[in-house]
C-alpha cells in the first residue's frame, strides 16, 4: 500500500525561509526541492485550486478571492462553497480509482461542500444582532464538537486581521492531529497561513517576518511529531508547497477612482452612510485583488473596453492591461473574469478605494470586514485599536502577490521527504496535482 501523503500548503514560503526553519529541513533532508512558479493570478482560491485540479483558471472558474455575479450584480468575497470549482479535485480523482483512497482538507478556502471524505474550515455562524458565535464547518458534521471539546474554539479572530497570528495555525496542526489518529487518511491536505500576515503588513524582507518563518517551523515540528504518533507504524510521505512569494511593495494604484474620475463609476448613497459602487449603474468598475484587479464594463461595451484601456495604459505601478486574446495567454479567459484585467507591477498593488473623499467612505471601510468589502482589503493588518478602526491609508501596505512570476524574487519552492516525488525539473503550481496522483499511481486525466 502507498504511504499516507501530507500535503501542506504554506503561503509566503520563500527557498530562503528554509534555511531558518531546521524542523522542516530535517523532515526533506533525504528527500527532494524543486522551485515552483505560482499561475496567474497567484493569489488563495485560484493557487490553491490550480494545486487540486491540475487546471488552470479558465478551466476551472476560480478567477480570484470572490466572485461578481453579473445577474444579480452581487459581489461573493471569501465566501463560496466548492461547486464554484469546475473540475474535478485530487479526493475525486482518487474516489474515482478506489473507495480506500481517502482525503482529509483541513482550511483550505473553497473546501466547504467538497468530496474529501474528512472536512474542517471555518464558518461562524452570524447573528441576528450582527455578532458571530465561532463555529467550524466539518464532515462528518459532530466532529468539530469534539475539536472544540479537546482544543477549544478556533481562535477565528487569529487567522485574519489585527490579531493574526501563530495561534490558528498552531490550532489548524493539533486539530488535524486528532483527526489523523481518528481517521487515518491516506492524503491529508491542511493549509498552514501563518506567513502571510507580517510579510504583507511589515514586508518580507522585515524582522516581523523573519520571526514568523521561525515560529511556523516550531509548529512544524509539533505537526510532524504528531502525525508520526497519529499514523502509528506507517510511513509518511510529505510534500511542503509555497501557493505564493509575497514581494515588497512601495506604491499603490486606485482603480476605482481612476473610473470614477473618468465618468465610468457610479456611486450611490449606502444603506449605513457613505458612499457605495452602483455596480448595475456604473460603465465600469474594478474588483481589486491584491496585485490585479477584473475590470466589468456594462454589457462588455466595446467603446469603454478600449477607453479602460487608454485609461489604465502605461501608468505607474500597472505592468499590464490584459483584454480580449490577451487574457487566455494568462490562462484567464474564464466567464466569470472581468472584461479587462489590470495587472500591478511587481512593487505595487491596487486597492479596492472609491471615494474621493475619506468622509464619504461606507461604513465598513474602517472594520475588519472581508465579505462586504468588494476587494480584498490587506490594510485591515494595520486597525488601529486607539481608534477602533482601520486607517483608510493604504499605503502602510508593505508586501504583496498576485502578479505573473517573472523573477526569482516572486518564485516560491515545493519540498518533499521523497527523493523521487517531484522529478528532476522546476515545477508549476498545476503540475503538483500530478505529483500527488503519482504518488498513488495514478494519472491526472487530460
Amino acid at each position: 500500500m502507498h504511504s499516507p501523503l501530507l500535503f501542506l500548503s504554506v503561503p509566503g514560503l520563500r527557498p530562503a525561509d528554509v534555511q531558518a526553519m531546521p524542523r522542516l529541513r530535517s523532515l526533506v533532508e533525504a528527500g527532494s526541492q524543486q522551485p515552483l512558479t505560482a499561475s496567474f493570478p497567484a493569489v488563495t482560491w485560484p493557487v490553491q485550486t490550480n494545486m487540486l485540479t491540475g487546471c488552470r483558471t479558465d478551466q476551472h472558474g476560480v478567477v480570484a478571492n470572490g466572485f461578481y455575479w453579473r445577474e444579480s450584480a452581487e459581489v461573493e468575497m471569501w465566501t463560496a462553497w466548492n461547486e464554484k470549482i469546475q473540475a474535478p479535485q485530487l479526493w475525486d480523482l482518487l474516489h474515482e480509482h478506489s473507495s480506500e483512497l481517502t482525503s482529509a482538507v483541513w482550511f483550505p478556502m473553497l473546501s466547504k461542500g467538497c468530496g474529501a471524505d474528512y472536512i474542517c474550515m471555518p464558518a461562524p455562524i452570524h447573528n441576528p444582532d450582527g455578532s458571530e458565535s465561532l463555529w467550524c464547518y466539518t464532515k462528518p458534521t459532530e466532529f468539530y464538537g469534539d475539536l472544540r471539546d479537546s482544543l477549544g474554539h478556533f481562535p477565528l479572530k487569529h487567522f485574519w486581521g489585527p490579531l493574526a497570528n501563530i495561534e490558528s495555525t498552531a490550532w489548524i496542526v493539533d486539530s488535524a492531529v486528532l483527526a489523523a489518529a481518528e481517521f487515518q487518511p491516506r492524503l491529508f491536505y491542511l493549509y498552514l497561513p501563518h506567513l502571510d500576515y507580517a510579510a504583507q503588513k511589515y514586508g518580507p524582507a522585515s524582522p516581523q517576518a523573519a520571526a514568523a518563518v521561525i515560529e511556523l517551523d516550531e509548529v512544524l515540528g509539533r505537526l510532524v511529531e504528531g502525525m508520526q504518533q497519529s499514523y502509528g507504524a506507517q510511513q509518511l510521505t510529505w510534500l511542503v508547497a509555497s501557493e505564493y512569494v509575497i514581494t515588497e511593495v512601495d506604491h499603490v494604484v486606485y482603480p476605482n477612482r481612476l473610473l470614477r474620475q473618468a465618468g465610468l463609476l457610479t456611486v450611490k448613497e449606502g444603506e449605513r452612510g457613505g458612499e457605495e459602487i452602483d455596480m448595475a449603474a456604473s460603465q465600469a468598475w474594478a474588483l481589486v485583488d491584491h496585485q490585479f484587479s477584473q475590470v466589468f464594463v456594462r454589457d462588455a461595451d466595446a467603446d469603454v473596453i478600449r477607453q479602460v484601456e487608454q485609461l489604465f495604459a502605461g501608468l505607474e505601478g500597472v505592468d499590464e492591461v490584459l483584454c480580449g486574446d490577451q487574457l487566455a495567454t494568462r490562462g484567464i479567459n474564464h466567464p466569470r473574469c472581468g472584461e479587462l484585467v489590470l495587472v500591478s507591477s511587481a512593487n505595487s498593488w491596487q486597492a479596492y478605494y472609491w471615494w474621493l473623499d475619506d468622509e464619504q467612505a461606507p461604513d465598513y471601510a474602517r472594520s475588519v470586514d472581508i465579505h462586504r468589502k468588494p476587494g480584498y482589503d490587506p490594510v485591515e493588518l494595520h486597525f488601529d485599536m486607539e481608534t477602533r478602526g482601520v486607517p483608510l491609508d493604504a499605503s502602510l501596505v508593505a508586501g504583496s502577490h498576485g502578479a505573473p512570476v517573472k523573477s526569482d524574487a516572486q518564485r516560491g519552492i515545493v519540498l518533499s521527504s521523497a527523493a523521487d516525488l517531484l522529478g528532476d525539473e522546476p515545477l508549476q503550481d498545476i503540475e503538483l496535482a500530478q505529483v500527488v496522483l503519482g504518488h498513488f499511481d495514478i494519472e491526472l486525466p487530460a
